[in-house]
């Protein structure tokens, strides 16, 4: 049991990279202009938080709990997602900078990825049945054993998807971007 519980509460330009979120549970709670990067935020609770322009670059996020939390033009640069509890993690991103983080191994369907730059971002053995990638850039993201079932890459872009080694049933692509799943063919395509 953790020490420390808040409700419905603001939190505002908090700088929690020098002075440590206090842990415990954070539950409707709203984060603008916070900066957590290089924090410790292993075994914090968040329930139905919002976080609007934070900064979260390089956090470290152990057992941290993120349940229907939502993430809108944050910096979340490296982050190991898969060190979260995984039992307990759903989430979703709107104009956030994702770049270099992992999601290895995380059951996280129908996760929405709104105009996020990706790149380099780890989906290997990532369960996305079901999710949304709106206009992100997923340049040189890995996807392997992942499993994309109705995952809507339509309008996204920079990617390179091996159908020989994800399950993509029913997964969506425009005509566009289909040569993300041709890139291992090393064809020509004019």
């Amino acid at each position: 049991m953790l020490d420390f519980y808040t409700e419905n509460s603001e939190f505002n330009k908090k700088d929690y990279s020098v002075n440590f979120l206090k842990k415990g549970e954070y539950n409707n709670c709203v984060f603008l202009n916070c900066d957590f990067s290089n924090s410790d935020l292993s075994d914090v609770n968040f329930t139905e938080c919002k976080f609007e322009t934070c900064n979260f670059s390089m956090a470290k996020i152990q057992n941290v709990i993120f349940a229907d939390a939502i993430f809108e033009n944050c910096k979340l640069t490296g982050l190991s997602f898969n060190d979260c509890n995984q039992f307990i993690i759903s989430f979703s991103f709107k104009k956030c900078n994702l770049d270099f983080c992992s999601f290895y191994k995380l059951n996280i369907k129908s996760t929405n990825f709104i105009k996020c730059s990706l790149k380099e971002a780890d989906f290997v053995e990532t369960n996305l049945t079901s999710s949304l990638f709106n206009n992100c850039n997923l340049k040189r993201s890995i996807f392997e054993n992942a499993i994309l079932e109705k995952t809507d890459f339509r309008t996204s872009y920079n990617f390179s998807i091996n159908p020989e080694i994800n399950i993509i049933k029913g997964a969506k692509f425009s005509i566009n971007n289909v040569v993300g799943l041709l890139d291992k063919y090393r064809i020509i395509i004019e």
